[in-house]
């Protein structure tokens, strides 16, 4: 264990025991010895909308302060005062000359973080936004980055035309070779973040899941001689800090022991550890992804809440055709309206994962204040494959650095720019998004801070 001070816990204190190790939300007590930073520690995330939107539903009919809030974009109104829509920025378009051999959703897909368009059975895709701020921000945390999703990764095969399946399962990429495929199994995000990460304990790690045991357990004693250090305040954040593990912990421990929660087969095949309903899988990602950023064991995410192409069914909701059918909608009314009853369903989502940002204190303000998340598609009409006037939005703070309350329209410049401007914000050198020759950024976007 970390070495504990009366006047001062270090923020990067870890908890060990047998095959695991807790990293600590940030405390009053870590305060005095991070008074020299100047800022509060700023979070990133990209969450992903598959398939594109009704894009009538998303998007505000007004510019400006004063815009309305749509029937997609309605759950985020609690949010409004640091929300920020962004219409008009296109994913690069298909370019002529090359192979493309189809790839109607691999194509945009692999584009929308690297400004990259990929021609088929190339590596013509490049380094990703969220990887250069990892690798920046990832200098000072356990873990650069993390790539979850909620459909099972694929590594081969044409999914697409001819590209393969990573081209619409990720939008993370290292390199333009190296595609960081999404982990969908939250038993597996839940040890890379806690369990203990000495190779010489995997047994005791094995044990203890076989077991049902908690992860606590094996540092509950560390736990109690850290109470006696702190004071109240601290205390309570702790037991809060614990309880939230123990919950996520719990739910992960029953989805693998619960073949269903209805009378209906499962929407989709699911493997040993996937929740039985969508909901409860996206609310067991975001519940990790919040005890990752709360605990700084990183800044960067990027969450996939489907692949660009899923065809999931939304069964509990109503739609038990799969969502890539529903979006080839033809304009019949009855169709758009379950397509549109799936985009607030996933709205909803993110609407809770946002209330619990904000309601988990953090330097002076919340999570939330001190975040930047870009939500969006990298395609806007999917019944017609058009990745034009995509929906993005972004919801923060960003430890004052992001202005929100407002729609904003940049008519046919590309999503790179936003790009382009959120490194800005967040200090990190664009060397390595605009050197590749193929990338279409040109330039910053104009009135975003």
């Amino acid at each position: 264990m970390t070495a504990i001070f009366k006047k001062a816990i270090p923020r990067r204190t870890f908890l060990r025991g047998a095959g695991a190790t807790l990293a600590l939300p940030l405390l009053d007590s870590m305060i005095p010895a991070l008074a020299a930073a100047s800022a509060p520690t700023v979070r990133v995330g990209y969450i992903y909308l598959p398939l594109g939107r009704i894009m009538s539903k998303w998007t505000p009919a007004t510019e400006g302060p004063g815009f309305e809030m749509t029937p997609t974009l309605a759950p985020l109104t609690p949010f409004r005062d640091q929300l920020t829509v962004i219409s008009g920025l296109n994913i690069k378009a298909a370019d002529p000359r090359l192979n493309e051999g189809g790839g109607n959703h691999a194509r945009p897909c692999a584009t929308y973080l690297t400004g990259i368009h990929p021609g088929a059975r190339t590596a013509a895709a490049g380094i990703s936004v969220d990887q250069i701020i990892a690798a920046e921000f990832g200098k000072h945390t356990q873990l650069a980055s993390l790539e979850l999703g909620m459909d099972p990764a694929e590594f081969v095969g044409e999914a697409d035309g001819t590209y393969a399946g990573y081209y619409r399962s990720t939008v993370s990429w290292r390199s333009g070779t190296v595609p960081l495929l999404t982990e969908d199994n939250p038993r597996r995000v839940f040890e890379r973040m806690f369990g203990d990460t000495d190779t010489t304990n995997p047994a005791e790690r094995i044990r203890r899941i076989s077991r049902q045991r908690s992860i606590l357990d094996a540092v509950m004693g560390r736990v109690n001689h850290l109470m006696t250090t702190v004071g109240p305040s601290d205390g309570q954040k702790i037991t809060e800090y614990l309880d939230a593990v123990r919950d996520v912990e719990r739910r992960i421990q029953v989805a693998e022991t619960t073949a269903s929660v209805s009378g209906e087969p499962p929407a989709m095949e699911r493997p040993a550890g996937i929740p039985a309903t969508y909901a409860e899988h996206a609310r067991l990602m975001f519940d990790l992804m919040l005890l990752a950023y709360q605990t700084d064991l990183t800044r960067v995410i990027t969450f996939m809440m489907g692949h660009e192409g899923t065809n999931r069914p939304y069964r509990e909701i109503g739609a038990h055709d799969g969502h890539h059918s529903l979006s080839h909608h033809k304009d019949d009314p009855g169709t758009v309206a379950i397509v549109e009853k799936i985009d607030l369903y996933h709205s909803q989502l993110v609407a809770g994962f946002l209330e619990k940002l904000r309601a988990t204190p953090d330097a002076g303000g919340s999570l939330l204040d001190h975040s930047i998340f870009v939500c969006g598609s990298a395609l806007g009409n999917a019944n017609l494959h058009l990745h034009n006037d995509i929906p993005i939005a972004l919801v923060g703070g960003g430890a004052g650095k992001l202005k929100g309350g407002r729609h904003l329209v940049y008519r046919g410049l590309p999503l790179s720019n936003l790009h382009l401007t959120t490194l800005d914000m967040l200090g990190v050198p664009d060397t390595a998004f605009l050197i590749p020759h193929d990338s279409d950024a040109t330039g910053r976007l104009e009135g975003i801070v």
